[in-house]
């Protein structure tokens, strides 16, 4: 089994390598100057769009769900462990030059996240019921014709849903509060399953509205503690800041317990973290986006754009942030036990219940902030999962997907999930080959798209 792990990790680093990185921040830039910026001079308008106006005027358009129920599913997903494991790896490897790179593969990949949004609109479908369903595969198949394609994007989406989107997920909650509150692995691994079963089971509209309440809140705790922890630092952050912007463009010395880094190093943590985060060019995104009530599909691609500012520009600089004015990052730990560290050593707090008791201060809100990041993020896969499962199997695998999603979600608490990371890594970038091959061919019609929306449709 130890060979066969080993063997996966070489493939996913091939996957993951530099051809796929290349692709994915070369379709961000081929958008961004197609659409000539479009991520930079519409972007207070689209927040406007996705957090103030939040509907169009008159009629809302066909849709299952509000433009903000799409946009807070498609961040639940999105808003995960990404913005504090993801974020601690690509500093703790690459050093603090590797938040620029973070920052620039965000912002070509609103470009990205936009056209998506655009193709989700323009060719989802209608089911039986009078869904929509909508998404890459249907995009490929009504767009460029090739049904094979969107086949073969929906398995390894499906697949990944049980990993990357689930197992992965209740996994890391189920460690986090064992290591916190001492409770056991498969008791916490029940409640998930209660709390996940109580929203799915009645789909898109259900999440649309639990995601739409629980998203906001946890972005903001999460924010609220880091800006906490800055200011109470204010004399570092400028340094912190100058720090990132020199070492984006020379090596990082060894300090403590950093082992140094070089430019490329840098590049390819923050490029490969950025990705994992926000998630731009996978595909995930846009199938959310489809089911959202609009008259335009630009309407939504604008708002879809926001949850790539949002999750890497505004969240991961949070975590980056704290991380380097802590001095945390060069201290030899990784992952969210090296945010939680640091996090803990902005905001020691008190401990309850003696020695043995769990501490209350920064940590804790990571701790929480982990919880809630995950426990969205199952809510939103199982959404992607069921419907890659009804594009290859029809509408009557959808109920049967839902029960053995919520079943895998239990199982996942107590595994060791060496390998069912690794596979779920895989298969979430081999998501972006068929979908970044669909971006780069229907280009034509997102700028159509665009130019039809900003000349018949914008108001300013």
């Amino acid at each position: 089994m130890e060979k066969f792990i080993g063997l996966l990790k070489i493939v996913n680093g091939f996957v993951w390598g530099p051809p796929l990185l290349v692709l994915l921040v070369g379709t961000g830039l081929w958008l961004t100057l197609s659409l000539r910026g479009i991520q930079f001079t519409t972007l207070f308008h689209s927040l406007y769009l996705a957090l103030v106006k939040r509907r169009e005027e008159g009629s809302q358009g066909e849709g299952d769900i509000s433009h903000f129920q799409a946009l807070m599913t498609a961040m639940s997903a999105t808003v995960g462990t990404g913005n504090i494991a993801g974020v601690a790896t690509a500093i703790a490897l690459g050093g603090p030059g590797a938040m620029f790179w973070m920052w620039l593969t965000g912002l070509l990949g609103m470009a990205t996240k936009y056209a998506e949004a655009v193709l989700a609109v323009k060719f989802r479908e209608k089911d039986t019921n009078g869904n929509m369903r909508g998404g890459p595969m249907y995009y490929i198949t009504n767009g460029l014709g090739w049904k094979w394609l969107g086949i073969i994007f929906a398995i390894f989406a499906a697949v990944a849903s049980f990993g990357i989107g689930n197992m992965v997920q209740s996994n890391s909650v189920a460690d986090a509060v064992h290591a916190t509150f001492n409770v056991p692995l498969k008791v916490t691994g029940l409640v998930m399953m209660i709390f996940v079963a109580l929203v799915v089971v009645g789909g898109i509209k259900s999440i649309g509205r639990v995601t739409s309440v629980l998203v906001p809140i946890m972005i903001v705790f999460y924010i609220a503690g880091s800006i906490a922890i800055l200011i109470l630092n204010a004399g570092e952050v400028p340094g912190a800041i100058a720090l990132i912007f020199k070492h984006a463009f020379s090596p990082t010395a060894a300090t403590g317990g950093f082992a140094g880094a070089g430019v490329m190093l840098a590049i390819r943590m923050g490029v490969a973290r950025g990705v994992f985060s926000n998630e731009s060019g996978l595909g995930s995104a846009p199938i959310a986006a489809a089911a959202a009530q609009t008259n335009h599909s630009v309407t939504q691609a604008l708002v879809s754009m926001t949850q790539t500012f949002i999750d890497t520009i505004i969240v991961c600089s949070m975590t980056g942030l704290v991380l380097i004015i802590t001095g945390k990052w060069s201290s030899g730990l990784d992952g969210a036990e090296l945010t939680v560290t640091a996090f803990q050593s902005a905001l020691p707090g008190f401990t309850i219940g003696g020695p043995q008791g769990f501490a209350v201060g920064g940590g804790l809100i990571v701790t929480i902030g982990l919880i809630l990041f995950a426990y969205s993020t199952i809510l939103g896969w199982c959404y992607y999962g069921e419907k890659s499962i009804e594009y290859l199997l029809g509408e009557a695998s959808v109920m049967p997907y839902r029960i053995v999603f919520v079943i895998f979600v239990g199982v996942g608490s107590f595994l060791k999930l060496n390998l069912v990371w690794t596979l779920a890594d895989i298969f979430n970038g081999l998501m972006a080959i068929p979908n970044l091959i669909a971006l780069l061919g229907l280009t034509p019609i997102i700028l159509s798209e665009t130019k039809d929306y900003f000349s018949n449709h914008y108001k300013p």
